[in-house]
């Protein structure tokens, strides 16, 4: 019997309408750190779910050893609660008031049990995740969408867990938050299973668990260890497939000549019997035991094609479908040197408030510069992104666009007509391009075949957001100055990759909103600016 602290044995999901999710999935986790990647749809969250009691499963058994702390994506707040009563302390504060204004009723131990230096703790816990000067009576609807996601982790770390679940606990965490999130985990010593996309903090991880085609298969090491594993398999599954294919040619080959020898000798013996004027009846038998031969021969010719091909389409299914997009944009050049924005004393008021301090703040943006703003989360980072694009009335200052071509991705990616296809959007964004060049363009992002007429309301997160990329990077003109407010969020770690192949084709001047480093590096960014304090000031390049 295994003492694992997670036990799942035949776990089997389904949707009340019949759509299945997980089927018949058997498997321990161990105690350490264990990173859960798999494609969005294929059940992650619901898997974290089933394992905290959240939904029961369809079949088969779940079983978790000791205190289990849940953290899902979104937290199920209601009202305007305060930020002791989110931690989960407010009774006990509320029993340790009463005994210490003398109030020494038996119901207050009751409440108060073990935890005498519950106030202490909280602070501890709010400090290391970075909510310094956040006080217990707080009104949760004072915090920022990224606070919110630090207290939701403080409230299960206070629980004390020896098992605890995190479904994408750095989405909407500034960079400084994140550090905070992983300096936490890292002090914490009980067994924990997360989600995320995030690749520093899966690096973190002692094993990663992937989830694909209704399996889940452990690797030792952290996320970098586990894609170098990932293309070891590859490399040999790839080989297997090239030695297969060789394999089927070389038996396809044998049983063409054999086949043609067998030809050979039938004509031979047929003119050889005819020649030697052997009675008839001797002749069709012999004539019949060489078609025989030859019948047999065939069939063991084929029998060995046909394994080869087994083998073939064996291999095959151990190569995975890795799909990148690879193109150029020449359309989307800027020349360096070219000034595609120039903003001065930019000031703005949003709330009764200036956003920006002093006189305003200034950016000037040159050729084909890859720029990536970041900033704690409501310094106005997504602000400066719509002032750029003009969307918001300055208070102050001015801004000058040359050629006016700028394109603006933002959160919502609400830049398509959700109800016209992929292919139809394109066409408007691209109306004097042959129908044919659009097809192109669309299958080298990913949409071919039946999915380039899909519509764009049925889209998952990552293909609306490839479609919005494959619609803004080949317009007509294109733009030079792309503006995309946190491209990756909620993206799993292949849509990632794919928007990361994409953003390298664009030869424009682009300023990204982010907090995941690891991206931000791998798009090549070359400038960094940081918003905060209502100051724009330049950065080195962090160090992830």
């Amino acid at each position: 019997m295994s003492d694992a602290p997670i036990i799942c044995s035949g776990l089997s999901f389904f949707w009340p309408d019949d759509t299945p999710v997980l089927h018949d999935l058997s498997f321990t986790v161990g105690s350490g750190r264990t990173g859960l990647v798999a494609p969005n749809g294929s059940g992650k969250s619901t898997l974290l779910k089933l394992i905290a009691g959240e939904l029961g499963p369809t079949k088969g058994s779940v079983s978790v050893g000791g205190t289990l702390g849940y953290l899902p994506q979104s937290l199920p707040l209601t009202g305007d609660p305060t930020v002791a009563e989110v931690l989960g302390v407010d009774a006990v504060i509320r029993a340790l008031d009463a005994v210490e204004s003398g109030d020494v009723g038996e119901d207050h131990f009751a409440v108060i049990g073990d935890d005498w230096d519950i106030e202490e703790r909280t602070r501890a816990q709010l400090d290391r995740l970075g909510l310094t000067g956040i006080t217990p009576g707080r009104s949760i609807g004072t915090l920022s969408g990224g606070q919110v996601v630090s207290l939701g982790l403080a409230a299960q770390l206070l629980k004390r867990p020896d098992v605890l679940l995190l479904d994408e606990p750095t989405n909407n965490l500034d960079l400084d938050a994140r550090h905070s999130l992983h300096d936490a985990l890292d002090a914490w010593g009980g067994t924990l299973l997360l989600v995320s996309h995030d690749r520093a903090l899966l690096d973190r991880m002692d094993r990663i668990a992937e989830l694909n085609s209704g399996e889940l298969r452990f690797y030792g090491g952290n996320f970098t260890a586990y894609e170098e594993a990932v293309r070891a398999e590859q490399e040999v599954a790839e080989k297997n497939v090239r030695n297969a294919e060789q394999e089927l040619k070389r038996e396809k080959r044998e049983m063409q000549q054999a086949r043609e020898r067998a030809e050979r000798r039938a004509s031979n013996a047929a003119r050889t019997l005819k020649s030697a004027g052997l009675p008839r009846i001797f002749a069709g038998n012999m004539k019949r035991g060489a078609q025989e031969s030859a019948g047999r021969a065939g069939q063991t010719h084929s029998a060995r094609v046909g394994e080869a091909r087994t083998r073939l389409d064996e291999a095959g299914r151990a190569v995975r479908d890795e799909q990148r997009i690879t193109l150029e944009l020449p359309d989307t050049v800027v020349p360096a040197g070219r000034t595609v924005l120039l903003a001065e004393r930019m000031r703005v008021r949003l709330g009764g408030r200036d956003l920006f301090s002093g006189e305003g703040i200034d950016l000037t943006i040159r050729g084909p510069e890859r720029i990536a703003l970041t900033g704690p989360n409501g310094a106005g980072k997504s602000t400066l992104l719509r002032l750029i694009n003009g969307e918001l009335q300055l208070e102050g200052g001015g801004i000058r666009r040359p050629d006016g071509r700028i394109a603006y991705l933002s959160q919502r990616l609400d830049l398509l007509d959700p109800d016209r296809t992929v292919a139809e959007n394109f066409a408007v964004f691209a109306p004097h391009r042959a129908e044919a060049e659009r097809m192109n363009l669309l299958a080298r992002f990913l949409f071919r075949g039946d999915s380039a007429h899909l519509p764009v309301r049925v889209l998952s997160g990552g293909e609306r957001l490839r479609a919005t990329l494959a619609c803004v990077l080949c317009a007509e003109p294109a733009p030079q100055l792309l503006l995309l407010d946190e491209p990756t969020n909620n993206l799993d770690l292949t849509s990632a990759d794919q928007v990361e192949g994409a953003l390298s084709s664009y030869r424009g001047a682009f300023v990204v909103v982010s907090h995941d480093e690891r991206f931000l590096t791998r798009i090549g960014v070359d400038r960094w600016l940081k918003l905060a304090g209502g100051e724009l000031v330049e950065t080195g390049v962090p160090q992830v």
